[in-house]
């Protein structure tokens, strides 16, 4: 008269490693960063995003955008260029500058990373170990500086300074390193480095003390090509780079489904963080971001999913690797 239930307790038990195993796998990261961080309507809009999804993302900064184009402009001298040269231009106005600080500041407060893209984005591949001390000194000096430059020092957030002081992450322009950048990074105390593109979602890899985080490759379009999870690499292949907005819907389908297709291998595999790269530019009607931030309101609640940035998520990779050994 008991068979039925010991049956029952058997099967139970049989059942219970598989399900411990699932409670117990980790947390699947994705790492959304945006290089630039110029326009002051894409900083609402992506903060705005942030806080419907409960994410933080990482905001890759070129100071040159936090210079007024009259006057600080004129003193900014990039490696191997002519003084007041940028190629991603300077802030319109002191206006336009201060609303681009107050972002950046609220961005801050609410949890995001504010990191370094260097000052007038230039490719710095052949640039030796000073040529880059200078752009990272200047980009320091730069930030820190940033209310007093626009004549608003009296309106410098108390902690901008220490904000500014807090930054050890870099991803370099045009994706494009050379071998005199870790002894400059080193110096500048960087920690981590997002430069790197990997065939496919990859862990980070330390080198020479810095951990290097690669833009995956990842499947697009009807053929599946690989391509790299950023937008201006998915707008080059779409339009071949000529704003299309007409076919932004087909743009923005096909980019999502790579996105959701790329989070979906990793959720029910391995769950390596799935790192994706966006720009303060909506390329072809905004379809790239519109792709992403529909993928973020459909995993980014999930308990088992954590939107994060760089730094939130070194510390979290670093338990997981902790907990394998």
């Amino acid at each position: 008269m008991f068979r039925p239930f010991a049956a029952f307790s058997l099967s139970l038990l049989a059942a219970l490693p598989a399900f411990a195993q699932e409670v117990q796998k980790p947390k699947q990261l994705v790492i959304v960063s945006f290089d630039g961080a110029g326009d002051n309507t894409l900083w609402e809009r992506s903060r705005a995003t942030a806080k419907e999804v409960g994410a933080h993302f990482t905001y890759f900064l070129a100071c040159t955008l936090v210079m007024d184009r009259k006057t600080s402009a004129k003193t900014y001298q990039g490696p191997g260029q002519k003084a007041g040269r940028s190629n991603v231009g300077f802030g319109q106005s002191p206006d336009e500058v201060e609303a681009r600080l107050r972002n950046i500041w609220a961005a801050y407060r609410e949890g995001h990373e504010i990191a370094n893209h260097t000052c007038g984005h230039f490719d710095g591949g052949q640039w030796t170990a000073e040529q880059w001390d200078g752009e990272f000194t200047t980009f320091t000096s730069t930030l820190e500086n940033a209310w007093q430059m626009i004549g608003k020092k009296g309106e410098e957030p108390e902690g901008w300074r220490d904000m500014v002081k807090k930054i050890n992450g870099f991803r370099a322009p045009y994706l494009s390193q050379g071998p005199a950048l870790t002894a400059a990074q080193k110096k500048h105390g960087f920690v981590y480095d997002a430069t790197s593109i990997t065939k496919g979602p990859e862990w980070p890899v330390e080198r020479e003390g810095i951990q290097h985080f690669g833009l995956p490759l990842i499947p697009e379009g009807p053929g599946n090509r690989p391509i790299i999870a950023m937008d201006y690499n998915l707008f080059i292949r779409h339009s071949v780079g000529v704003e299309t907005p007409d076919r932004s819907s087909e743009f923005e389908e096909r980019a999502y489904t790579a996105f959701r297709n790329a989070f979906d291998r990793q959720y029910n595999g391995e769950r390596i963080p799935l790192q994706m790269g966006f720009h303060f530019v909506k390329m072809n009607g905004g379809a790239y971001w519109n792709a992403y931030e529909r993928l973020l309101r459909e995993v980014c609640h999930k308990t088992d999913v954590a939107c994060v940035s760089y730094a939130e998520a070194m510390p979290m990779i670093e338990a997981r690797k902790k907990a394998k050994t």
